[in-house]
């Protein structure tokens, strides 16, 4: 079986592939985990699965070496890594294609098995919208992304508390939890809608469909009225394609 590691800035996505993902877990990311540390929290896994390839996806540098250490010590398994030198299949039509995050690369290389072209929606540390056509990565735009905001919402409010992310029952909150769900959710949402359409006239297209992935994708999504595919796994999805490049 196949580990695929999604290292990201909140959460570390994790699936065990065959053919196609068979099982997916999400872990918090601690960035100060040594390669024995991390050893001992995945271990029940490598008991369960028998792990003959792995792959990762970094935007922690510090946690691609203490993983690619620790499943080269414990799994006598050379990672491969997302970077230079590595097929993916993406062309990158950037000022400077190195610094591109490889979990931007990673969508677009899932994206594709989906659509041609395709207007990519990352729900994460940071809201990531991208533009990838015909395995071209045109470009994206990046904001704070939801629990972002929320922290610093109440971080700079002396009377608001942090709060649980749900979704709200409507726009205009009647106490202050409630508010500040509408306020969080519909804004992102919002957002979403507009940057999507923006995009659709800068590149000439009105109809280009849109794909949403990342953890908040689910509770963030249903309150947009554009029409957008929910796929939570599409970084996961991608990352076995390019894994699939590369033996």
């Amino acid at each position: 079986m196949k580990l695929l590691i999604d290292i990201g800035n909140s959460n570390i996505c994790v699936a065990i592939a065959g053919d196609k993902i068979e099982k997916t877990f999400r872990y918090k990311t601690l960035k100060n985990r040594t390669d024995d540390e991390l050893y001992l929290i995945y271990k029940p896994l490598f008991d369960i699965y028998k792990i003959d390839s792995a792959i990762i996806s970094s935007v922690v540098p510090v946690l691609t070496s203490a993983f690619s250490k620790m499943i080269k010590k414990y799994l006598d398994i050379d990672a491969l890594i997302i970077g230079p030198g590595i097929k993916t299949g993406i062309s990158v039509k950037a000022d400077d294609p190195k610094i591109v995050g490889a979990d931007l690369i990673c969508d677009c290389a899932g994206a594709m098995k989906f659509y041609d072209e395709s207007i990519i929606v990352d729900l994460g540390t940071a809201t990531k919208f991208i533009y990838c056509k015909n395995n071209v990565f045109y470009g994206c735009a990046i904001a704070p992304g939801v629990a972002l905001s929320l922290n610093a919402l109440v971080n700079g409010a002396e009377l608001l508390h942090s709060i649980e992310l749900q979704a709200p029952k409507k726009v205009l909150g009647t106490n202050t939890c409630n508010s500040m769900l509408s306020g969080i959710i519909y804004t992102n949402s919002c957002a979403i809608d507009g940057i999507v359409k923006k995009i659709r006239i800068e590149v000439g297209n009105p109809n280009i469909p849109v794909i949403a992935t990342g953890g908040l994708s689910k509770l963030i999504i249903p309150s947009c009225e554009e029409t957008i595919l929910l796929e939570e796994n599409l970084t996961l999805i991608g990352l076995l394609e390019i894994y699939n490049k590369n033996v």
